[in-house]
């Protein structure tokens, strides 16, 4: 069967069509995405503003056309924590409901680590014994740990790139400024760190974009080379190449490999999560796994449809 997924993230907003059956990995068929930044659309109150609520709404009904031209058979829609933590969040779903037909779904953090812990299983298998899954959105940071397909912790912090970019380097990225954040990371970090400790990971593993185009700045393969090729964000690569990006303009910054211009304001604080990472988890390296949220959330559907269909 043909799936569409409609994510809406913090930072972008994409439907990626997919062709599923059970037992077998989710094929792309298309992908449709803009760069929404409803992070960056918060007024003071928490609230979606009108132009984000907006550019929300023309996203979502140019996507339920996209599904319908490629021949999509069901479009599962869900958000994260830009909406999720939103104070009007209700009432921009309803006006999305209203104006397009779709019900979105508000993904709780734990679900986000939860899928994207599944996704991250089916990729590498059981041979990979105990993972811990590591992702940096937009609002967000998700952590997971786990020997089975079900994570036995998982966590989402509100440490993402683009919040805390937005919170804490909004004046620009000054020694002091980045000094407070790192410390901030670091404590905020720690408070939850100790039941993802006390389980030593066999497999340490980092999704999604922010760890993505930190793996390419310090020397992975591009993305051009193909999902199977081995890609690791590596501790003393990144320990090398943060003190130059703090010193870069964001125009710089988005000249880098891997490095789109819509993140690259972000990238600076997504670095500073990534190396706090690895230092209070004493991980010497994350592999980067080319799955994340949306398919976890399309294989959990795929079970779900298998299981209806076996009754």
């Amino acid at each position: 069967m043909r799936l569409g997924v409609l994510d809406i993230g913090s930072n972008t907003g994409h439907l990626l069509v997919v062709d599923a059956s059970g037992g077998a990995a989710p094929m792309p068929a298309y992908s449709h995405k803009e760069p929404l930044r409803l992070a960056e659309h918060l007024d003071e109150s928490g609230a979606v503003s009108d132009a984000g609520v907006e550019a929300l709404t023309s996203f979502v009904a140019s996507s339920v056309l996209v599904a319908e031209d490629k021949g999509c058979t069901e479009m599962a829609g869900f958000a994260t924590s830009a909406v999720r933590d939103a104070s009007n969040a209700e009432a921009v779903l309803e006006h999305v409901r209203a104006a397009t037909g779709v019900d979105i779904e508000v993904l709780p953090g734990e679900d986000e680590a939860r899928l994207t812990f599944l996704a991250v299983r089916r990729w590498f298998g059981w041979s990979s014994g105990r993972l811990a899954v590591f992702d940096i959105g937009g609002g967000s940071l998700e952590v997971a740990v786990g020997s089975d397909e079900a994570p036995d912790v998982a966590q989402s912090l509100p440490l993402g790139a683009g919040r805390l970019t937005r919170e804490h380097l909004a004046g620009g990225v000054d020694p002091g400024a980045v000094r407070l954040l790192r410390k901030k990371i670091r404590a905020d970090l720690a408070d939850d760190a100790g039941s993802v400790l006390r389980m030593a990971p066999d497999h340490a593993v980092a999704t999604s974009k922010t760890f993505r185009s930190l793996a390419r700045i310090c020397g992975s393969a591009p993305s051009g080379d193909g999902p199977l090729v081995r890609r690791v964000l590596d501790g003393t690569a990144l320990r090398e190449v943060l003190p130059r990006l703090l010193e870069m303009t964001p125009e710089q910054v988005a000249g880098l490999p891997g490095v789109s211009p819509s993140r690259a304001h972000q990238i600076v604080a997504g670095a500073l999560v990534a190396e706090a990472v690895l230092d209070l988890f004493g991980l010497p390296e994350l592999e980067i796994c080319p799955w994340a949220l949306r398919e976890g959330l399309i294989l959990e559907r795929i079970d779900q449809i298998g299981v209806r269909l076996s009754r």
